[in-house]
């Protein structure tokens, strides 16, 4: 079954509550243990089990480990690049099979793409060959440099089902950011290969990549998240907890201002991801909700009352190529 049929049947009959609890869950720590997902829900870890195959293989929801760039002496960009409106697709598809883009969309009615870039170096091939190439009419590059919501939390973090309690039970030990880069292995490397792969996957399986025991393996992992180098996503369609209007937002907000209207934004159950930036507009944001009414009804709202707010631009997603680094379309 596909994703889009698998969303359509959710319109009829929504996932419930055991089923949007799991994916809270996974959102929170998304290496939990069945076991524990199952006492905190009610239910057995059998039934969790089987949830989370039948998301899996009917509505594409994985787990993906991913780095976060700063950790490794690397950077995050936003990107916004226009081109002849011919290209635009292929152009999409293009940068969606790259290894620096975490996730790739088309926007503003097919106006523009919209990606983030990883890098972790000084260079990135993928800013460096974009302005050269003849069907790219403008590139602008947005450098986060501070990000108030993200990575590991997600609009599942906040509008799941589940209580305060319930998610303390399951949270993981608190991130203590590394001060300095990480300086990573040839192992290590392919140890987040294969988180990338499926976050989820058993410690076997990685010592299999790594050629180190499970108990090396287990370590390793467990010093990795600690240092906030490696995080956990989860990868679901939106439509299938009812938001089908994603947009991004780029604010300019009063220098002053900047952290307390970040913050503000991070605590919008809309939000998906606020980070402040470089560029023109200095606060990004990547939003979700269930309607074009609902998303005016947001701009209006929320936004318009944010601390120090000077303007912001809306750019409705039209299709996603790719997102928390799998391709999807």
């Amino acid at each position: 079954m596909s994703v889009e049929r698998f969303a359509k049947g959710a319109e009829e009959h929504m996932l419930d509550t055991v089923e949007r609890g799991l994916l809270q869950a996974l959102q929170i720590d998304g290496r939990v243990a069945f076991s524990l997902v199952g006492a905190v829900l009610g239910v057995s870890d059998q039934t969790v089990a089987r949830r989370y195959a039948r998301l899996r293989n009917e509505a594409g929801v994985r787990v993906i480990g991913a780095v976060w760039p700063e950790a490794v002496g690397g950077q995050l960009w936003l990107v916004r690049v226009r081109c002849v409106p011919e290209a635009v697709a292929g152009l999409a598809r293009g940068l969606a099979k790259q290894a620096e883009t975490s996730w790739v969309q088309i926007a503003s009615g097919g106006a523009e793409i919209l990606c983030m870039v990883h890098t972790v170096t000084d260079t990135s091939s993928v800013l460096s060959r974009l302005p050269r190439l003849p069907q790219v009419t403008e590139v602008t590059a947005h450098r986060v440099l501070h990000a108030f919501f993200g990575g590991s939390e997600s609009t599942l973090t906040k509008n799941g089902p589940l209580t305060a309690e319930q998610c303390a039970r399951l949270r993981p030990p608190a991130v203590e950011p590394v001060t300095e880069p990480v300086e990573l292995s040839g192992q290590d490397e392919a140890l987040l290969e294969a988180l990338a792969r499926d976050g989820r996957a058993g410690f076997r399986s990685l010592a299999t990549a790594t050629g180190w025991s499970q108990t090396t393996v287990r370590r390793r992992l467990a010093e990795l998240r600690s240092g906030g180098v490696v995080y956990f996503d989860v990868d679901a369609d939106p439509a299938l907890l009812g938001s089908r209007t994603s947009a991004a937002l780029w604010l300019r907000v009063a220098p002053g201002e900047l952290a307390a209207a970040g913050e503000t934004l991070a605590g919008h159950p809309q939000v998906n991801f606020a980070a402040a930036t470089t560029g023109i507009s200095n606060l990004y944001a990547s939003v979700r909700c269930p309607t074009g009414t609902a998303l005016y009804a947001y701009l209006t709202g929320p936004v318009a009352a944010l601390p120090g707010l000077l303007s912001v631009e809306t750019a409705p997603s039209t299709r996603v190529l790719k997102g928390a680094a799998a391709i999807v379309g």
